[in-house]
């Protein structure tokens, strides 16, 4: 197989590899990456105001935030049983990303994983909490710094691809119950980072950033 250059890309290779059972999308918009579900997936795509035209078989698409899915029990029942591989691409803020993170892995197979988008800011105006450009990754990456923090039970990887990266987290454990209970304290801490100290620090330190090369995204895959 050829090198991975874009998230698209990446995410596509995620469902050969992976082959979920079940497949939970948050933020699914117009619904592209849809297009790469296998058959034989059920699917559920959260987003509150979704434009999906044709959704794959076997999907639902529930027009509503992650948090009104996750606090709803009738809701979470529609994937029918653990989440083996969910993509969360909803707000671009750390605050909500980290709940998602949270919430999903609370739903999770503990050999899922799960992929966060938009972990590799371009530059300080493309990671700005305001959006102000076409591509906009907002403060995502410091969810991933959070978890290389406070899960390091955790294997966090950030992919190198196009346009602003995506993590890929595995060794799931749906009975940790850190991020929930730490929640307010490292919502805390993680507005105290700036975009200069990840420059400072390095992207490789903080966020374990790999090429998207398949000898070092292969692994990551096959990891659960």
């Amino acid at each position: 197989m050829n090198d991975i250059s874009t998230y698209y890309g990446l995410l596509r290779r995620a469902h050969e590899i992976v082959k979920p059972e079940r497949y939970l999308e948050i933020g699914v918009h117009e619904g592209h990456s849809l297009s790469f579900v296998q058959p034989g997936t059920r699917v559920v795509g959260v987003d509150p105001e979704p434009k999906v035209e044709n959704p794959p078989d076997n999907t639902v698409i529930v027009p509503a935030t992650s948090d009104a899915f996750f606090a709803d029990p009738e809701l979470v029942g529609l994937l029918g049983g653990p989440i083996d591989l969910a993509f969360v691409d909803g707000l671009h803020l750390h605050e909500q990303t980290l709940r998602d993170v949270a919430n999903v892995e609370r739903h999770s197979h503990p050999d899922g994983i799960i992929m966060i988008h938009d972990c590799l800011p371009i530059d300080a105006k493309t990671a700005a909490r305001d959006r102000t450009t076409v591509v906009w990754s907002g403060d995502v990456w410091k969810v991933v710094v959070a978890l290389r923090r406070h899960r390091p039970d955790l294997t966090v990887t950030t992919v190198d691809v196009e346009p602003t990266g995506l993590a890929i987290v595995s060794g799931l454990d749906p009975h940790n119950t850190i991020l929930h209970d730490d929640y307010d304290a490292i919502v805390e801490e993680l507005a105290g980072l700036e975009f200069d100290d990840l420059e400072a620090v390095g992207r490789d330190e903080m966020l374990g950033v790999v090429p998207g090369t398949w000898d070092r995204v292969e692994p990551l895959l096959l990891a659960s």
